[in-house]
């Protein structure tokens, strides 16, 4: 893609995106139609998708930023319904669709027809999570949706590897599918347990903020092509490396976390945008190649597929929520019994995205011996028919339905409360760390300045530090330096209890990241540069 066309992309779906912000369409959707209908403009660019640069280049800073915005807490908590819908769902979806488009389409083989199953089986949940951030779903059905779009790419890469392989006539076997699926799986977390810890140490170590930037930039690419290197699973690598590195951010400096939080937003928001336009600029360029199946048969075919794709899910969630339940007397005992509504909603998020089309237009032209890969115009086709399908239809109807069904919201009180009380302990160990302090005469501060410390922790959401500017005759240090150190010394204070009640399980990662946020510009506000 030449520079102009690349420029045009970004800033087209960065104001298509902003002019989101001020509709009640979710900004996936509303760039996805925009796509649509500029591909049919004379003079637009062709947008061809090329996986070789949305696989390496724009899937692992997705899944990082997507990760590292994660809870690994909550995500341990949800394993299993996690785990069975990012693993058990992918491998039933493929095996389903691929058999209903056997079924649907004369002449598709089997092998790829499940090439065709496993593009489409793994659900971008994206848009998914987005929604459910903006009309408030409970807090388990998101960390659900989010654990299952983090995973599942690596199950369905791995699944297509394997029909592929088949379809091309490599002469895959059942077992040699289990076994490279393991190694990938296997390979991709050993490689992200081996990189997180030396990464984090980095981290904790560069005194540069810029350079801890820069580093973090880097990561999601070191840890997925270093996976990719060794057969691993790429996807997993950056999943695993993300969890830990956001586990541990509050022992980054203050600096670098507000820093990195501005440049992954804006990363992930350019991204984004022009993922979810690229989708629909695809149309042009799948419709070019179509060729025999124009017309009512291809309709036939993609509207069947797509009702396959929903039902399917269907069929796996119910049993996948409630079979455990009704098998393990331990499960019964530790966990509420779920309503319908629920599964209900997490059926119905399976909108398809960026990933599944990248994958389709990585399947080669020819097979081996050279003859043309079977119908793999048709394949783009539908796998495009679905993803667009799941994302209007179910994107569409996401939002009315989860306030029809009323599921109930977060617990704004309880939060609030669950906010107050981490506050006041935080607030108490800040206010003890300071006392400590203060018997050494060399962080001997005026009256005034000593209970205006204390003052900050009765009003931490308002206060505004003011600089003094007397000198310490022990350590010469001016009292607003003296202040910005005690000062500092109480956050450290306040920040260790809130990741010990974290760690405890007494507030989430989100209450967590708040309240680290509130002390990171606190902290800045005090902090002087002296280059």
């Amino acid at each position: 893609m030449h520079v102009l066309p690349l420029l045009l992309l970004v800033a087209g779906s960065a104001a298509v995106a902003g002019a989101a912000r001020r509709t009640p369409v979710p900004a996936p959707l509303l760039l996805v139609a925009a796509g649509l209908v500029f591909s049919y403009i004379p003079g637009v660019p062709v947008y061809e998708l090329d996986p070789e640069v949305v696989l390496p280049l724009v899937l692992p800073p997705l899944l990082y930023t997507a990760a590292t915005d994660s809870s690994y807490l909550d995500l341990r908590a949800q394993l299993r319904p996690v785990a069975l819908l990012s693993v058990g769902y992918v491998l039933f979806a493929t095996l389903v669709v691929g058999w209903a488009a056997y079924l649907i389409v004369p002449s598709l083989p089997l092998t790829a027809a499940l090439v065709l199953g496993a593009v489409v089986a793994p659900p971008d949940a994206v848009a998914a999570t987005a929604v459910a951030r903006r009309v408030g779903l409970p807090s388990r059905i998101t960390t659900i949706l989010q654990g299952e779009s983090l995973v599942n790419d690596a199950t369905a890469i791995t699944a297509y590897k394997v029909a592929l392989a088949a379809a091309i006539g490599e002469g895959a076997t059942w077992a040699g599918g289990i076994r490279e699926f393991l190694i990938a799986a296997v390979g991709g977390v050993a490689v992200g347990l081996v990189l997180m810890i030396p990464i984090h140490w980095l981290r904790t170590h560069m005194k540069e903020a810029l350079l801890q930037n820069t580093l973090s930039l880097l990561i999601p690419f070191v840890a997925y092509g270093v996976a990719e290197q060794l057969k691993a699973s790429g996807v997993l690598a950056v999943v695993v490396v993300a969890l830990y590195l956001g586990h541990r951010a509050w022992e980054v400096d203050f600096a670098t976390r507000l820093q990195e939080e501005a440049v992954w937003k804006m990363v992930a928001f350019v991204l984004e945008s022009a993922v979810f336009a690229l989708i629909g600029l695809q149309l042009q360029v799948v419709l070019k190649g179509l060729g025999q199946y124009e017309g009512t048969s291809a309709a036939w075919y993609a509207v069947a597929l797509f009702l396959v794709v929903v039902a399917a899910r269907f069929v796996w969630v119910y049993p996948a929520t409630f079979l455990p339940r009704l098998l393990s007397a331990r499960i019964r005992k530790r966990e509420d019994n779920p309503s319908w509504k629920g599964p209900f909603i997490i059926g119905w998020a399976g909108m398809r995205g960026v990933v599944s089309l990248a994958i389709a237009f990585s399947i080669p032209l020819t097979v081996h011996g050279g003859e043309a890969f079977p119908d793999r115009n048709l394949i783009l086709f539908l796998t495009f028919t679905t993803v667009i399908g799941t994302l209007v239809v179910q994107g569409l109807t996401l939002p009315p339905l989860i306030r029809l069904l009323k599921l109930p919201g977060r617990d704004v009180q309880a939060e609030t409360l669950a906010e107050a009380n981490a506050q006041a302990q935080a607030s108490r160990a800040a206010e003890q760390r300071l006392d400590d302090l203060l018997t050494d005469e060399r962080n001997a501060l005026p009256p005034p300045l000593a209970d205006r410390l204390r003052g900050v922790m009765e009003h931490r959401r308002n206060a505004v530090w003011e600089r003094l500017g007397a000198v310490n005759p022990v350590t010469g240090e001016s009292a607003d330096d003296t202040y910005r150190r005690l000062s500092r010394e109480m956050i450290g204070a306040e920040r260790e209890v809130f990741v010990k009640l974290r760690d405890h399980r007494f507030i989430d990662d989100e209450m967590l990241r708040t309240l680290l946020r509130r002390l990171d510009l606190e902290e800045a506000a005090a902090y002087r540069e002296t280059a």
